[in-house]
């Protein structure tokens, strides 16, 4: 029962005194929000995967003991943040999304170093794309998301599951993604993925179906030679075969067509979902800056940024790894969370500080169980919508002043926050409240700005390669540059790419590319209007 344990506490212990060696998860621990259906799907996966998760994870402590390892182990949650190990085994459920959680919290740490308000991560790997949105330096969240889709990247086609989690568009659209033709003679690439065995046509193992590696190799976005810091050689002719086999043939079209339609369906799909993700939230993303990371993301993040109105975008250093680097920089956190239905007609302010002190103690103790002496910092949200509405919106509020606030003053929170995200108000109608949670976090590593530069060398390369462009339909010749080459204040005039071990950032003709303080590649595209909003 959502709203207390109550005699689901008094069932645990009757089954516990008579099957010690079952384990239990209770709704009331677990998801303790409102909406029996998704309580009952996160309850059901909690206890399903949770004998195989502890038995895993005491291996993993037993292993690492008897390696000599003596230190704490922490898990990172889909939340984006830390947990101990034992409350990763006992909500197994919350580690669902945390490897792109991960790299949610490296894009928030670029974008609080280079202080960009308006941020989007977009993170392309092998099988997926995944696009968050970043404001004040903060990742979306969300309380619900979906798994086990029938169709693996169609949203209300899976099971949804109630817990924090960084709130992320996902695409199916990565470097292994396969291309195929449709019974209407149509496009289509993925969800179906060629992994990394075989693998694309390319690495020639065996791999025949074309993917989006291999349209990128026909291209020339990719660099057969330096591909993998040259550990593997692609094989340009074995991309083509299978291009011209499996599109080409379909459609009459030759093998750079082929490829290009293949990285034109990707990059739109990409560009549609993130569209819809924003329109969703009621923001434009012409006011943000573009973060790239991940192999894959280099490669088609300035088309994207074309097709989406972008004018900025930039690629870290250790993009090819983000997501790793944003597990070692993520805090220790958690959330907790209560459904407590209250109408603001209604409102009870003694009632909702009691509850604001039992969720903030809640939430402390869990982090207190990683770190017993850091500072700890407390956010929270209430979630709110107008009575007879299905949904609602999380609207922030100080913790330390929750016993100021008072019927007003969550109406005018609430009413500030729906004009944002809809434009209008609902005038006249009363106001819900549904699930209020507060999260505990030590505090984040503080973002040493980077310095703005103080002048520019231009760069240039004998070295060229020919780079299909899709702007301008047609090949022109790139610059290859090695970006262990750049330095501060080095500028490098597109069509290039920036060559390194894990990726390659393509910059299309007549933008530029310059090398920051920090390492990072910041591109200014041209025939894109970057807005004020995002140059601050």
């Amino acid at each position: 029962y959502y709203i207390g344990p109550m005699n689901s506490d008094e069932l645990r212990d009757a089954i516990e005194s008579r099957l010690s060696d079952v384990m239990v998860s209770l709704s009331s621990e677990v998801s303790p929000q409102m909406r029996e259906y998704e309580r009952f799907n996160t309850t059901a996966a909690n206890a399903y995967i949770k004998p195989l998760m502890k038995r895993y994870l005491d291996r993993l402590k037993d292993r690492l003991a008897a390696e000599g390892v003596t230190c704490d182990v922490f898990l990172v949650h889909s939340g984006g943040g830390i947990i101990a190990l034992e409350t990763a085994a006992e909500f197994p459920v919350r580690l669902v999304e945390s490897g792109p959680a991960g790299g949610a919290v490296f894009a928030a740490q670029i974008a609080a170093r280079h202080q960009l308000s308006k941020a989007v991560s977009f993170d392309m790997g092998g099988t997926t794309a995944k696009i968050c949105l970043i404001d004040d330096y903060t990742p979306k969240t969300a309380r619900v998301f979906e798994v086990a889709r029938t169709y693996r990247f169609k949203k209300g086609s899976g099971m949804p599951i109630s817990i924090p989690v960084i709130d992320m568009v996902e695409i199916g659209a990565g470097g292994g993604s396969i291309g195929s033709v449709d019974a209407l003679q149509q496009i289509r690439v993925g969800p179906q993925s060629a992994g990394s065995e075989p693998g694309p046509a390319a690495y020639g193992k065996g791999g025949v179906h074309p993917t989006v590696t291999d349209a990128d190799v026909v291209l020339g976005k990719v660099l057969p030679s330096h591909f993998a810091g040259g550990s593997l050689s692609l094989d340009t002719s074995a991309a083509e075969t299978a291009l011209l086999a499996h599109i080409g043939a379909h459609i009459d079209l030759d093998s750079m067509m082929s490829a290009l339609g293949i990285a034109e369906v990707v990059d739109e799909n990409m560009a549609n979902a993130a569209r819809v993700h924003a329109v969703e939230n009621g923001k434009d993303l012409s006011e943000y800056t573009l973060i790239a990371f991940g192999g894959a993301a280099p490669l088609h993040a300035a088309r994207l940024c074309q097709k989406l109105g972008i004018g900025r975008l930039l690629v870290p250093t250790g993009a090819g790894v983000g997501s790793a680097i944003g597990f070692l920089r993520a805090p220790f956190s958690y959330e907790a969370s209560r459904s407590v239905v209250m109408r603001l007609s209604a409102f009870d302010a003694n009632q909702v500080s009691q509850l604001i002190a039992e969720l903030t103690q809640e939430a402390r103790d869990f982090v207190r169980r990683c770190d017993a002496e850091s500072p700890i910092e407390l956010s929270a949200k209430v979630y709110m919508r107008y009575s007879g509405q299905g949904w609602e919106i999380p609207v922030a509020f100080s913790v330390d002043q929750v016993s100021e606030l008072d019927q007003a003053s969550f109406k005018q929170l609430f009413e500030a926050e729906y004009q944002a995200v809809f434009g209008r108000r609902v005038d006249g109608a009363d106001i819900e409240v549904t699930v209020w949670s507060v999260t505990a976090n030590t505090p984040l590593e503080a973002a040493e700005h980077v310095v703005e530069l103080d002048s520019l060398v231009d760069r240039t390369s004998a070295n060229k390669t020919p780079l299909f462009d899709a702007g301008l339909e047609q090949m022109v010749e790139a610059a290859i540059v090695q970006r262990a080459d750049l330095a501060a204040g080095h500028r490098v005039a597109g069509p290039a790419l920036i060559v390194e071990d894990e990726t390659t950032v393509v910059v299309p003709p007549a933008s530029e590319v310059t090398c920051q303080r920090d390492g990072s590649l910041e591109i200014q595209l041209t025939g894109v209007t970057i807005s004020e909003e995002a140059l601050q």
